[in-house]
């Protein structure tokens, strides 16, 4: 393939996957926006409720990542029925992980939270969000796993369109129940677990429809969800180090106090938004690398693996600019406090110098979860987080602020993007066949 028409190829998948991997985080943006608006205290609770749910989306991310793969190599070696059938039981297992972590997060969310250390208000308000919002951790699962089967089918229009339905849904319900029926934070989540439930019926019916087209029986198999259960257990050890780095960092952040707590809560949720659309790039490479491999184009991958390099790396330094650029509007939409504002302003210049950083990180993740390499995913995470530990650490010990916290966060950054380089320059990644 020519360059341009690989970028056409490209651009056709990344597209549609960076609207809806921009939506999506809407979910959480449209709630920090209302919710910052209640005061700086429930911003901070947000700020734990949220950092939960999002450690367990972390480690479930598998459930997407690991089913484009899958999907995506198969439909590569000519098996469409093996692809929706391993994805149904991807699905049928986000379920059952989110029945399990709901019934622990429901009664326990006070206990959880606690443990961050932050003040008893905030605690006690984020407990409120936390308990309503994992109600609709199935459905997120769900999700996740039905949207990793269309992306393995090369289709990202269709999330596209549920993801653009449920948020538009998500902030009408928000402000009807915070500000209408007077429910607060309790109101903000509210509107989430609903909007979740009919995004997972809307993108679970469009996956069983073309099960039933290619005559995939749709039945409960406990050997296909074991099997995706194992196929995404490095996955799994991989999210989980990571994860554990952003939880150091929030920790962190808490102990700077509330008013860093709450201006890493605006920064934070920007910059989910912006690995979001990142990652739409790195979603292209997981879906062209599985159906390359699997048809047994080497030559093929790598050509994908330059070109979301450079196309990922292009869209971090624009976003480098515009966060330089309106750093005073971003702070000052998310919370009226002037204390708030100023943190979080410091802080967007530094986000500003690590995003093309973290979009190097990004896409040759991508690579190499659609190449299956999940055992060195998972052992990079865990070097990449030990390594960065001392950096999060001398900050929590010196109270140095949360614009250090964020450099120290570009040096993880960094530190996974160097080891991550360094695998793609091999060939020991390039595994072929379904």
């Amino acid at each position: 393939m020519t360059r341009r028409s690989l970028d056409r190829e490209i651009l056709a998948l990344a597209v549609p996957a960076f609207a809806t991997l921009i939506a999506e985080p809407m979910l959480v943006l449209a709630d920090t926006f209302i919710v910052g608006h209640l005061g700086t205290p429930h911003l901070g609770g947000l700020t734990l409720a949220s950092n939960v749910v999002g450690i367990v989306v972390g480690l479930s991310v598998f459930l997407a990542y690991g089913t484009t793969a899958m999907v995506s190599r198969r439909l590569g070696a000519g098996d469409r029925a093996g692809a929706l059938s391993s994805g149904i039981d991807g699905m049928v297992l986000g379920a059952l992980l989110g029945l399990v972590v709901a019934a622990v997060l429901v009664p326990f969310a006070p206990a959880v939270l606690g443990l961050y250390g932050a003040s008893a208000e905030v605690t006690a308000l984020g407990a409120a969000y936390l308990r309503v919002v994992a109600l609709g951790l199935p459905a997120l699962l769900v999700i996740l796993a039905s949207t990793g089967v269309l992306r393995g089918l090369q289709d990202t229009r269709t999330p596209l369109r549920v993801v653009v339905t449920i948020n538009l849904l998500n902030i009408a319900l928000n402000v009807a129940l915070v500000y209408g029926a007077g429910w607060g934070i309790v109101g903000a989540a509210t509107g989430t677990a609903v909007s979740q439930w009919i995004g997972a019926a809307l993108l679970g019916g469009a996956v069983v429809r073309g099960a039933r087209r290619e005559g995939v029986r749709l039945r409960f198999a406990p050997g296909g969800v074991l099997a995706a259960a194992r196929l995404g257990g490095w996955l799994v050890v991989r999210n989980a180090a990571l994860q554990f780095a952003l939880l150091l960092t929030t920790v962190t952040a808490a102990s700077l106090g509330t008013t860093a707590l709450a201006a890493h809560q605006v920064v934070n949720t920007l910059w989910h938004t912006v690995t979001y659309g990142v990652d739409a790039f790195a979603i292209a490479a997981q879906a062209l690398v599985g159906l390359r491999l699997g048809a047994g184009d080497v030559r093929g991958a790598r050509a994908v693996l330059g070109r979301v390099v450079a196309w990922g790396v292009g869209f971090g330094v624009v976003v480098g600019v515009l966060a330089v650029l309106l750093r005073g509007p971003l702070s000052g939409a998310f919370s009226p406090d002037p204390a708030v504002q100023d943190a979080a302003g410091a802080a967007l210049l530094v986000l500003a110098l690590i995003a093309p950083i973290g979009a190097v990180a990004f896409q040759l993740d991508g690579v190499l979860i659609g190449a299956g390499d999940a055992r060195f995913l998972a052992l990079a995470g865990i070097a990449t987080t030990v390594a960065y530990a001392p950096f999060v650490g001398a900050v929590w010990a010196t109270s140095a602020g949360l614009a250090w916290l964020w450099a120290a966060y570009g040096a993880w950054l960094a530190f996974r993007s160097v080891v991550l380089g360094l695998r793609t320059r091999s060939d020991r990644w390039l595994r072929l066949g379904a």
